[in-house]
């Protein structure tokens, strides 16, 4: 029979945590729609006693209509020093309104002496009266304990004691944590097989940090050993290493276990929510995660490049698809024809595997390539490189000359960036401007559509999104290669990457910039 795992996300409370993580309240309720579209069955919104901005998460959230989730408040049992009546962090979790709380509670003989600062017993009657208060409200309670693995090791009957004080007076999930992710799968197996045989009627929950580099492989473990329920947070978003990555544990257990986790349908939107979170916290993709990163089941070598044509199934472990992804092939200095083929078809491009342009296109990659040019993060550059050699690229304008002049007279203050740039139309026209922008680069941008605006108005809805550069030889200090990757967007969402490379690294964002520029017109005005 198919096993049922319960998610609880964690990204509003201990993803936010993580270094340059950062929601607005407005980004926290778009969160909340995404991850129950998903398919998420439990949101934990924050720790309303300690953050204002998880009061107001779950004030706005009330009038969310959710279909699959529910939202959860977070807290601690009572303090030592105050009668459950009167705790404000639990009057706190009441205040939120939500169905569901959960509460983290010591579990380790090491915490209960050095951090709380009580006796073993005191710390039950903590947790005792904690959760016998909230279900005496009328609250649903999940426990989390807290440094469980480290506190089994110490002491492996309290740390069951503890779990069975939560159990015993109304607790319905009790969480293990591997709270300092030092602990390895083997021993998270172990330890929750043997919880599990000593108390079989409790229902037991995961969760693990990361900062031994097991999160997901710990997570998984768990479930191996008979936990139902796992949390964990969109992209591993967490403190210091960060968090179990749901991204990579939800396909773990449904493609690989076989588990019941999410529909087909809820399971395709992975990418989709992966890349939304890490837009929404201020955050960039990282390409190389697992299932749901740009690079996931992208081929740069040649030779893995033909075999994937051949047999996908050859160089990729599941159907992209299934998580919401799509296969890239990279063309670099390491790539062959096969690769070229496939990325042309990526594009909408017909190449012959025979014919001169097509060997034309593979030498001026590699060449410029060579030079320190990089089209595994510029595929507009590529594809004007293919429309170009195929006679398929009409030019809308040549560049006679351009000046880029900074004035900066008191360092503690913005200079002025002007750029003076010349260019001739199709029609025989010179356009000759000047214009002023936030730096040298925005000068240039400036100045370019002053030019070409009136005679391709569509390039108004064109805007910068992203500018990167990259020193390629250090070594050679100020005479080193400068490598400029630009991203565009125009007023449809549609998004799109160039490159430009050169010594000065003026010249090498003006090369993408006139990438960007002609990509836009060609898309819109030109005949492929």
């Amino acid at each position: 029979m198919t096993r049922k795992i319960e998610l609880y996300d964690t990204t509003l409370r201990d993803g936010a945590q993580g270094p340059g993580v950062k929601f607005s309240s407005d980004d926290q309720l778009t969160v909340v729609r995404a991850l129950d579209a998903l398919g998420i069955r439990y949101i934990e919104g924050g720790q309303p006693s300690a953050n204002p901005k998880a009061v107001d998460l779950f004030r706005r959230a009330k009038a969310i209509p959710l279909q699959h989730a529910k939202l959860v408040a977070f807290g601690s049992t009572r303090h030592p020093r105050t009668a459950v009546e009167d705790d404000a962090n639990l009057q706190s979790l009441l205040d939120a309104e939500t169905e569901i709380v959960t509460i983290f509670a010591k579990s380790s003989p090491l915490h209960v002496h050095d951090v709380l600062g009580v006796s073993l017993d005191t710390n039950l009657k903590l947790i005792k009266e904690s959760v016998t208060y909230l279900r005496d409200q009328g609250r649903r309670v999940f426990v989390d304990a807290e440094h469980f693995f480290d506190g089994y090791a110490l002491d492996p009957e309290y740390a069951i004691k503890a779990l069975a004080c939560a159990w015993q007076n109304g607790a319905e999930m009790l969480i293990l944590c591997d709270t300092n992710g030092g602990r390895l799968p083997h021993e998270i197996a172990e330890v929750t097989r043997t919880v599990r045989a000593r108390l079989p009627e409790m229902p037991l929950g995961i969760h693990t940090h990361n900062d031994s580099g097991c999160a997901v492989a710990n997570a998984v473990a768990a479930v191996e050993a008979g936990a139902v329920h796992v949390q964990g947070t969109i992209n591993g978003y967490g403190e210091r290493t960060g968090n179990a990555d749901l991204c990579s544990i939800i396909p773990n257990l449904q493609l690989k276990m076989g588990c019941d986790v999410l529909s087909k349908e809820q399971l395709a939107r992975l990418t989709h929510t992966a890349h939304l979170v890490a837009e929404l916290a201020n955050m960039t993709p990282r390409d190389h995660a697992p299932y749901v990163g740009r690079d996931a089941f992208t081929h740069k070598a040649g030779m893995h490049a033909d075999a994937v044509m051949k047999l996908k199934a050859s160089y990729e472990h599941i159907v992209p698809a299934l998580v919401g992804n799509v296969t890239h092939v990279a063309v670099s200095e390491v790539a062959g024809r096969s690769s070229l083929l496939h990325k042309a078809a990526e594009f909408g491009i017909h190449l012959d595997r025979d014919k001169p342009e097509t060997k034309q296109i593979l030498s001026k990659v590699k060449n410029l390539e060579n030079e320190g040019y990089e089209f595994e993060g510029a595929d507009a550059s590529l594809e004007l490189i293919m429309y170009k050699a195929l006679g398929h690229f009409q030019p809308f304008f040549s560049t006679k000359s351009f000046h880029v002049h900074v004035d900066q007279q008191h360092f503690e203050k913005a200079g002025v960036s002007e750029a003076t740039v010349k260019v001739e139309l199709p029609d025989g026209r010179m356009m000759h401007t000047v214009s002023e922008g936030h730096g040298p680069v925005d000068a240039l941008n400036n100045a370019l559509r002053k030019a070409l605006e009136g005679s391709y108005p569509e390039l108004a809805g064109i805007h910068l999104e992203d500018y990167k550069v990259r020193i390629l030889d250090g070594k050679l200090a100020t005479s080193a290669l400068t490598r400029v990757l630009i991203e565009s967007s125009d007023k449809e969402g549609n998004k799109w990457n160039t490159v430009g490379v050169s010594e000065n690294i003026i010249m090498a964002s003006y090369i993408a910039l006139l990438d960007s520029i002609e990509f836009c017109l060609h898309k819109s005005r030109g005949a492929a």
